[in-house]
């Protein structure tokens, strides 16, 4: 798996793990199927300041 971001990517193995700070533009890239575990904090928009048709509007649901 790989992480974009506008300046560099991280190749990411088995069980290697990386934190994107708050506000960076990221892109997940994957050319094979993988399994990811991905924490944040509820109601953080999955479309960043995007938003547009594919923005979930409902929230995580989850309270940490």
């Amino acid at each position: 798996m790989q992480i974009a971001l506008r300046d560099r990517t991280f190749d990411l193995k088995k069980e290697e793990r990386v934190v994107i700070p708050k506000g960076v533009d990221h892109k997940p890239v994957c050319p094979e199927q993988c399994t990811v575990l991905l924490l944040e904090p509820g109601g953080t928009c999955n479309t960043g300041n995007a938003g547009g048709a594919l923005m979930d509007s409902r929230g995580s649901g989850f309270n940490f």
